[in-house]
């Protein structure tokens, strides 16, 4: 399972920001979301609600279907999902398309273009090869979420993953983590 380290992420975003800002939002919309190249390809425009800060996410192979919030980060510009949305709507051209993410030529944007631009801004971003497929990013937020000790349901929850089961992969855990972890629970309680 390959994963990109925060550092990866945001090179990722600022290649893809420098590349356009249909780009920076794909990819900042698939990083915070956990989703998969097909599923940013289906959003529709109306999937979108930047009034309220929301965006239902259409999940396949089976995961949830679910409304998750658009976000500001007010600590990193580059993970302003907020911000590239509405920038690329103001430029994203109106070629009677409902999709969120058109391709160049108009219509809605194929997965494979998807993966073919992310694979060459990855490789801008200085990634090594086998990180630069946009599943990556899918596995980073979760890598992220855990090792940031988010509460497992809500990891779950933001993946769109309907068993636990398949969060729990993500979980890679010592012996002496879970020894602290226990120590400072019980330091709580008692």
């Amino acid at each position: 399972m390959q994963y990109l380290e925060p550092s990866g992420v945001l090179s990722v975003l600022r290649s893809a920001k420098a590349k356009g800002l249909r780009e920076w939002a794909m990819i900042v919309v698939a990083y915070k979301h956990g989703m998969r190249a097909s599923e940013v390809c289906n959003l529709r425009v109306d999937d979108l609600d930047l009034k309220n800060c929301s965006i239902v996410v259409e999940r396949l192979k089976g995961s949830l279907r679910t409304t998750q919030a658009v976000t500001e980060h007010r600590g990193e510009p580059l993970l302003n999902e907020h911000r590239a949305l509405r920038e690329w709507l103001k430029q994203r051209p109106n070629d009677g398309s409902d999709y969120l993410f058109t391709s160049q030529k108009g219509g809605r944007l194929d997965r494979s273009q998807f993966f073919r631009l992310f694979r060459a801004i990855a490789g801008e971003a200085g990634l090594p090869a086998e990180k630069r497929h946009p599943h990556a990013l899918k596995h980073s937020l979760a890598s992220h979420l855990v090792s940031a000790n988010v509460n497992l349901a809500l990891v779950k929850q933001q993946l769109g993953h309907k068993s636990i089961g398949s969060t729990m992969r993500y979980v890679n855990t010592t012996d002496l983590q879970a020894s602290k972890a226990t120590a400072n629970a019980l330091m709580t309680i008692y």
